[in-house]
């Protein structure tokens, strides 16, 4: 029934994406000259103004390409920043009132290749949160460089929080157990929907189930979903973490300190 629902829903706004995603060609396109005065409006390096029309556009025709290809990841990444003000606003205020949230807004470190030393990381024990960030890399074949930076914020500190959301996904799938397959994105999402209110993040929540099959849907209804429903609301905000200061504490106590509890189910990166 999901698969054949999923489908109809890919058919009726088929026409609609054609045409919203000759708008967002055309954004993406002008974002090439990024460093140049003519993109720079005193913002941030690479912001890109857009109308409220504009967002709109952008909003639903990337919406429709992250349902039809959900590991799109730049199309997430435009829906996450033109849906997602009133979430940045109250996520900010999260990690102005947490000393370590607001450490981490006034010295806005980056989660890049090159701000980590991956080899020392490695080399730290298992069961550090560094080694075990650097076992979930290795194991799902990404790098933290994949996360793309953002354009259509129209705040420079919400566009950094925005930011800060996106290089920690990797480390919140480290701290959940979840792989990238699947139903390890669609559990993060639940986690992510309840912990952040992004609208991004419940879209991928309630569609991203369309994508799984019927044991998988079993499994996310009646274990990881409750589960990551209850720790994304629990939580403390994962904002709010100075990651960078945290690689060789244990991750078993860097999740009690989080107030997340260990998934009920191990999942591993190979299943679909």
């Amino acid at each position: 029934m999901w698969p054949s629902f999923s489908r109809s829903v890919q058919r009726l706004i088929q026409p609609q994406y054609v045409l919203l995603s000759k708008v967002y060609v055309h954004q993406v396109h002008s974002s090439r000259t990024r460093f140049t005065d003519s993109c720079y409006d005193g913002l941030y390096p690479g912001h890109i103004h857009t109308t409220p029309i504009q967002k709109a556009l952008l909003a639903v025709g990337s919406g429709v390409a992250a349902l039809q290809n959900p590991y799109r990841h730049d199309m997430v990444a435009v829906l996450g920043e033109t849906t997602g003000h009133l979430a940045l606003i109250n996520l900010r205020e999260k990690m102005r009132n947490d000393p370590e949230g607001y450490t981490i807004l006034t010295e806005r470190p980056r989660i890049r290749l090159s701000t980590l030393n991956l080899s020392e990381m490695s080399s730290l024990p298992d069961g550090s949160f560094g080694r075990e960030y650097c076992r979930f890399l290795e194991d799902n074949h990404v790098t933290p460089d994949s996360r793309a930076d953002v354009k259509y914020v129209d705040n420079e500190e919400l566009a950094y929080v925005m930011q800060r959301y996106r290089e920690v996904h990797d480390l919140l799938h480290t701290l959940l157990g979840m792989p990238t397959n699947m139903l390890g994105e669609v559990a993060v999402k639940w986690f992510e929907a309840a912990q952040t209110g992004l609208p991004m993040c419940t879209l991928g929540a309630v569609l991203g189930p369309l994508r799984l099959n019927p044991s998988r849907l079993q499994q996310l209804f009646t274990s990881l979903g409750p589960w990551a429903l209850h720790n994304g609301r629990r939580a403390r905000c994962v904002l709010s973490i100075f990651y960078e200061r945290r690689w060789e504490q244990n991750i078993e106590d860097l999740r009690q300190e989080l107030n997340i509890e260990p998934p009920p189910v191990i999942l591993s990166a190979t299943k679909k």
